[in-house]
This record gives structure tokens, C-alpha cells and sequence, in this order.
């Protein structure tokens, strides 16, 4: 018998909405997991637990990152430590003590360093009204506040033309030291310090410590460097702290520097350090750990695949004469393996979403107790976990929906 054209049509069409309609699809396989009970929860819960450990894991390693990379904030990526010792071994004729710092042939030499100041830093007993406090007392020049981003909260920082002058200026916690045991530390005020009496003439706002500056200005006292000699017998520079802005040439710049300071500091060892480098590589080792910390929690999430599997697997055993009865009714093997397939599916999401959720929750409670700063997410933790959540379901129902649908119905219906 032929068709005519419109026949034809008409097979096609009949052909094309064969089968279960979408909306059956997506609820007869919330169904079926809810007649497995007990074993769909399981199987949901080790993949929600693969997903929890991916993602608290990401965003535990993320925050670890960003707390530590907060710690050198201050540092700038333009700034230069030079520390200047001297040379290792037993010398009869030590190098003289070098006490100033010609900061204006330092910038007619190097132009790029736009800022640089020397410190002499120890610890010295200090004593304001009648109250003694062992703090840091550092020397330094005007340029220190340029260079270390220092702030003002009353009075003003030393100059360049305080070289003869007994001025002092306090850092915060210095000042909030003294407030605490009832003395007040005020622009005015006089410290002594040695033999010496010097005048403070500025407080510091409270900044943040930088690692490798080896003076906290929340715990110093700052003198002009020339006053140093007031209260110490034979200083001696021990650092240069400096500014280059100029990233593309930031290590030459670097080595520049320290060729200059070996001519400054006849005798003495220098060396300069670059904090660039150093957050640099702290960027990197913490995202090398947090890739690690990703890759445990992966392998937690293929316990969870194995777990769904073998639910399949079991179920499609159970569910033998099911499947016979649907091949004989009509369907066809892409039905069966839909099914089954769409059964793997639901069950990964609802286990990535519910991972996702507790993972997040997690990972906040984490960094809440630990101390950190404020939560932050990783971008990339929901995504790739809950996406690695939902693959890993889809990849190990592949196999048992593939068989299921290679069943004969002879052979599905046969009671064994």
C-alpha cells in the first residue's frame, strides 16, 4: 500500500511524539525515588556529601588565601626592604657605623625610588609622667610616612628640618598603652628617653603591621635619625625601606639599589627584598592548596557516584519485570535508558544542591570561629560543585541505564 505525501507526514508525526511526555518524564522518576525509600536517601546523601566536601573545602582554601594575602595588604607592590648587616665572622676592624642616609644624592642617582628611609630601631625603656614603658625607639627621616602609608590621627611627622631637634612621634598603640594605665599621651607632652627629654609633636593612627618592615609603627616611638645619636652610643642603619612605582623595571630597580647601598655601607652585607615577589608566591602556593583541598573533596564526591550506581544497579534488578512489561507494551530502549537515566539525574541534583548548601554553611562556620575577616565565596565553588555533583550522577547511571534498556522482555519477564 502507498502513501501519499500527507501520510507520510502524519507517520512522521506520530513517530516524533512517540513516547512519554516531558512532564511524565520528570515526574515519574521523583516517583520511582520515592518508592526506593531508604536506599535513594543513602545514595543521595554520599553525593551530597562528595558536593558539601568540594565545595566547604574551595571556599575554606579561597578565604585561607585571601587571609593571608590580607596580612602583606600594607606592603604595596612597589615596596623595597634593604636590611644592612654586618659581615659574618670574628673582625678586628669592624666597618665604621653609618648613621645618616644622603636621601638627596639617593634620589639624583636612583630617580625611580621616589621615596627612602633609613631606620635604627631598639628597644629602649621610655618614660612619660611618672610611667615607664619598654618600646620600640626608631630613627628614621620625613619620608618614612610616604613610604609606609602612615596617617596622622593629631600633630604631624617628623621633617627635614627637624635634624636638631628633640621631637618625637608616638605610634597608637603607644599612645592607647599609656591611656590605659590613666596617663594621657598627648601632642605636647614631653618623653624622656635616655638622658633626654623629647617633645611629641604627632600620634599615628592604628595601621596594620607589614611582615618584612622590621619596625611596627603601632608599637614605636619615631625620632629624627639624627637624634639617635642623643641616645645611643654608636648606631648603626639597620634597614632602608623604599618606594618604586614603576613595576617593569621593579627588579632592576631593586639591584640598582642595592649596588648604591654597597657603596653607602662600605664592610656591610645588603640585602633587598621584594615583597612583590614574595605575594606572588603566596598567590600561587595557596591556589596550589586549594586545588588539593578540591581534589579531596572530588574524590569524596566519587564514593557518592559509586553509592548511586549501585542504588541503580539494585533497582534495575528489582524493577526486571518492569521493564519486560514496558518493552512489551512498547517501549523502546532509548525509553528505558531515559528513565533510568533521569532517575541517576534527579537524584545527583537534589544531592549537589543540598551538598551546596551544606558545604557553603560549612565553610562560613569554619571561617566565623577561625577569626578570619569577613566571609568571602569563591566564584568558582557552586559551579564546579554542584557541576561535578550532577556528572558524576550522570556518569555512573550511564552504564546500568545502558544495560537496562539492552534487556529482551522474554527475558525481563521470566521469573527466576
Amino acid at each position: 500500500m502507498r502513501l501519499d505525501s500527507s501520510g507520510v507526514t502524519v507517520l512522521r508525526e506520530l513517530h516524533e511524539n512517540y513516547g512519554p511526555s516531558w512532564t511524565y518524564l520528570f515526574i515519574e522518576p521523583l516517583e520511582n525515588l520515592r518508592l526506593l525509600g531508604r536506599r535513594a536517601v543513602l545514595a543521595l546523601l554520599g553525593i551530597a556529601v562528595g558536593c558539601m566536601a568540594v565545595v566547604a573545602l574551595l571556599n575554606i582554601g579561597h578565604n585561607a588565601r585571601v587571609q593571608a594575602m590580607s596580612v602583606f595588604k600594607g606592603m604595596g607592590s612597589d615596596l623595597l626592604v634593604c636590611s644592612i648587616q654586618p659581615p659574618q665572622g670574628n673582625y678586628t676592624n669592624p666597618p665604621p657605623a653609618v648613621t645618616i642616609l644622603n636621601a638627596t644624592l639617593l634620589h639624583q642617582t636612583l630617580p625611580n625610588i621616589v621615596s627612602a628611609a633609613p631606620i635604627i630601631s631598639m628597644n629602649m625603656d621610655v618614660r612619660l609622667k611618672a610611667h615607664t614603658l619598654n618600646i620600640s625607639v626608631v630613627g628614621t627621616n620625613a619620608e618614612l610616612a610616604r613610604v609606609l602609608d602612615l596617617d596622622l590621627s593629631m600633630g604631624r611627622f617628623v621633617s627635614r628640618y627637624d635634624a636638631h631637634s628633640t621631637y618625637a612621634v608616638l605610634g597608637a598603640k603607644v599612645q592607647s598603652e599609656w591611656r590605659s594605665a590613666g596617663i594621657s599621651a598627648n601632642v605636647g607632652d614631653w618623653v624622656q628617653i635616655g638622658d633626654y627629654l623629647f617633645e611629641i609633636i604627632g600620634v599615628l593612627k592604628s595601621k596594620g603591621s607589614t611582615p618584612l618592615v622590621p619596625v611596627s609603627p603601632n608599637e614605636a616611638i619615631f625620632l629624627p635619625v639624627e637624634s639617635m645619636q642623643r641616645i645611643v652610643p654608636n648606631p648603626q642603619i639597620s634597614a632602608v625601606v623604599a618606594r618604586h612605582p614603576d613595576s617593569r623595571t621593579l627588579d632592576s630597580g631593586a639591584l640598582h639599589l642595592q649596588q648604591w647601598l654597597s657603596t653607602q655601607f662600605p664592610g656591610f652585607d645588603v640585602n633587598v627584598q621584594i615583597p612583590h615577589q614574595l605575594i606572588d608566591g603566596m598567590a600561587q602556593q595557596s591556589r596550589m592548596f586549594s586545588w588539593l583541598l578540591s581534589g579531596l573533596g572530588g574524590i569524596s564526591l566519587l564514593v557518592g557516584g559509586i553509592g548511586v550506581m549501585n542504588v541503580m544497579v539494585m533497582n534495575i534488578s528489582e524493577r526486571r519485570r518492569e521493564i519486560g512489561v514496558r518493552m512489551a507494551l512498547g517501549a523502546r530502549p532509548k525509553d528505558i535508558a531515559r528513565l533510568f537515566l533521569l532517575e541517576a539525574v534527579v537524584l545527583a541534583t537534589a544531592g549537589a544542591f543540598a551538598g551546596a548548601t551544606l558545604g557553603l554553611t560549612a565553610s562560613w562556620i569554619f571561617v566565623h570561629y577561625s577569626g578570619w575577616q569577613s566571609f568571602t565565596l569563591s566564584a568558582i565553588s557552586l559551579p564546579l560543585g554542584i557541576g561535578s555533583a550532577i556528572v558524576t550522577g550522570l556518569f555512573f547511571g550511564l552504564s546500568p541505564a545502558i544495560n537496562a534498556s539492552r534487556m529482551s522482555p522474554i527475558k525481563a519477564l521470566r521469573d527466576e
